[in-house]
């Protein structure tokens, strides 16, 4: 079973996530953020992952450490979950329109993590969340899933379109990404032997 359970404490925040690679897309997610909430259920409904998540933190300064957080979590879980990554396709990408947006996003699940991100925003804040967070966000779960990571909004117009489409395309990739390819089924999809 590929499921982990991370709990993350520090002075800033208090977070609990759970998270279930094969699940079908179950999500309870709370993170004291509506606009995160919102993309993290998009996340898991997605990628088919079903992921719990409750996140205590500093919103009376502002929202970047329980964003940068809960990516950590999230990524620290799903890297957890993989284990020794034996099986997974590997690699996986998604091209995700919404409207007048169209994002391509492009994952290796290498456990080198690294994120590409070439995404603009023509407002500083959506809702309550400012827009630069997003890209915390993305760098935190890279960097603690061990994925290489790169996202591109090839156009847009709308904010909530385009950062929706980042995190639905991720999912998508995800989803792709972490399937357990039947002819190598036993095998770490590397001729290192190793992820």
């Amino acid at each position: 079973m590929r499921t982990a359970t991370i709990e993350r404490k520090t002075k800033e925040t208090d977070i609990s996530v759970s998270l279930d690679l094969d699940g079908n897309g179950n999500y309870d997610v709370s993170t004291g953020i509506g606009f995160l909430d919102h993309m993290l259920e998009q996340l898991s409904r997605h990628s088919l992952m079903d992921l719990t998540v409750k996140a205590k933190g500093d919103l009376h300064i502002d929202f970047h450490h329980t964003t940068e957080d809960t990516g950590i979590a999230i990524g620290e879980a799903f890297s957890k979950a993989l284990g020794d990554r034996k099986g997974i396709t590997r690699y996986a990408s998604a091209l995700i329109p919404m409207d007048e947006t169209l994002t391509r996003v492009a994952i290796d699940i290498s456990n080198r993590p690294y994120l590409i991100w070439k995404v603009d925003f023509s407002k500083p804040k959506l809702g309550d969340m400012d827009t630069e967070l997003f890209k915390e966000w993305f760098q935190a779960f890279a960097q603690a899933a061990g994925i290489t990571l790169h996202v591109e909004n090839l156009y847009g117009e709308n904010n909530h379109h385009i950062v929706e489409s980042c995190y639905k395309g991720l999912a998508r990739s995800l989803r792709d990404g972490i399937a357990i390819d039947p002819r190598k089924a036993d095998e770490v999809p590397s001729t290192k032997g190793v992820l």
